[in-house]
């Protein structure tokens, strides 16, 4: 979006929409002459961009890592609306020479409701920035029991919140439902966000990493954390178990006391929790910076 006019997505003033027609876009492609194009979201930059490949016979690519249908229902509960922004995703991917999806999962599922061209196309993290960290980064009560990625009702985070367990739990990152749950979660540390440097020491620092999201395509954010040597805790639901493989532990979604149960574990089983960190090394490994670009 730079150089163009924005504006910031309402209960979303963190994230800036551009304000470009196709015309605009049209002659920075003209200025560049690429042979191809890879268009990454479908917000109104990528539906510029991608009427203006079409225009030119540019062949281009796009990805699909958000669950928009899903999320727009969620906001806007009108009913028949994630059918019509279904067909608004297929719609804008159907010219593209491969749809690249982060997971087997998602690749699936985008066959099964008539997208085309699927490929999967992984991610990785910078094993440099999250390996061999102090883990001193916290002075709270152990064990510490971390959440990170943005603080919206779409991540599925009040089961987490809620429970009652010894230790602390923390939350990294900021969102449009922070202000409501610290006040409705009085226990649970909201940091905000961290720098780079700071948010890989606070991974390492963590006991235990929770991603309870039902949604998510990918969860990068569990990558990083196992690459820090810190075990995760997903739900079954989405793409998170195929993510996490063996390596993580998988509850039930939705099931507060298997969650519960999971967590103080930690303090009965030491052996159980360092054994999944090992382990989410060696998963973590297979997600680099050199398998995403291959």
């Amino acid at each position: 979006p730079d150089g163009h006019r924005t504006w910031a997505i309402p209960s979303y003033p963190e994230i800036e929409l551009s304000l470009v027609g196709s015309a605009a876009i049209g002659r920075e492609i003209d200025a560049i002459q690429p042979q191809a194009i890879h268009i990454a979201t479908e917000g109104p930059l990528g539906w510029a961009a991608r009427r203006a490949c079409l225009r030119r016979g540019l062949p281009f690519t796009t990805s699909f890592h958000t669950r928009f249908a899903e999320y727009i229902e969620t906001r806007l509960p009108i009913p028949g609306i994630g059918g019509l922004m279904w067909r608004l995703l297929r719609r804008f991917h159907s010219p593209s020479q491969a749809v690249m999806t982060p997971t087997a999962t998602i690749a699936k599922e985008l066959e099964a409701r008539g997208f085309v061209n699927v490929k999967v196309w992984t991610r990785g993290v910078d094993h440099r920035k999250f390996n061999n960290l102090p883990r001193d980064y916290f002075t709270l009560p152990r064990p510490v029991i971390l959440y990170a990625g943005r603080v919206v009702k779409e991540k599925n985070m009040e089961p987490f919140l809620k429970l009652d367990i010894p230790g602390t739990k923390v939350v990294v990152g900021d969102g449009p439902e922070k202000k409501l749950y610290e006040a409705r979660y009085p226990s649970v540390e909201f940091i905000g966000y961290l720098r780079e440097d700071t948010y890989a020491r606070a991974l390492a620092s963590a006991d235990v990493f929770v991603f309870p999201s039902l949604t998510d395509t990918f969860g990068l954010v569990m990558i990083e954390a196992m690459a820090s040597g810190t075990p995760v805790v997903v739900s079954n639901r989405s793409t998170l178990p195929e993510v996490v493989g063996d390596a993580g532990v998988i509850i039930d979604a939705g099931d507060e006391t298997a969650l519960r149960e999971k967590l103080l574990r930690f303090a009965e089983d030491p052996v159980f929790w360092q054994d999944r960190a090992t382990a989410s090394l060696q998963r973590a490994a297979s997600f680099s910076w050199q398998r995403c670009a291959e």
